[in-house]
């Protein structure tokens, strides 16, 4: 594997970096600061962190913009109604369709999510992607072995 790896990071995983100052999840956000990931989100992702923040911890907002620009973040096109409609259709879910359907429009090389209802678990999903999905720590085992290993 060549470059650094682009990962998308699901409202729950980044929620997960900004909440805790440790960490799978803050891991992932310290490896994109220092420019050894690229770290990708949609639109539908960056609304519902916002969302959840002002309800959950508005302290956290100024976190979120100071964060995301050290980070460098790419922010992924929407994907068309086509690729929507199978995301939505194999997670059940409309607002994780989308969130699904960006990710698989961006070139993401791994999925980082908390979400066991609707990615986690959903074994069918798994067999349809065209790259792997799991937990931040899940995420960090796949980079030691794809990157860092291979590298010595």
């Amino acid at each position: 594997m060549a470059g650094r790896p682009k990962v998308f990071l699901d409202t729950s995983a980044l929620f997960a970096g900004l909440w805790s100052d440790s960490g799978g999840a803050r891991q992932i956000l310290k490896l994109a600061e220092a420019g050894l990931i690229t770290l990708i989100v949609s639109p539908q992702v960056l609304s519902e962190i916002e969302n959840n923040l002002r309800r959950k911890a508005p302290d956290l907002l100024g976190k979120l913009a100071v964060l995301l620009d050290r980070v460098g973040l790419v922010l992924a096109v929407t994907a068309p109604g086509t690729r929507y409609e199978a995301a939505r259709s194999i997670t059940g879910h409309p607002g994780d369709g989308r969130v699904l359907a960006d990710a698989w429009e961006s070139g993401a090389d791994f999925f980082v999510t908390l979400d066991r209802q609707h990615f986690l678990d959903n074994k069918s999903l798994r067999a349809a992607l065209p790259f792997p999905l799991g937990t931040p720590g899940d995420f960090l085992l796949w980079y030691r072995h794809n990157y860092i290993e291979k590298a010595t």
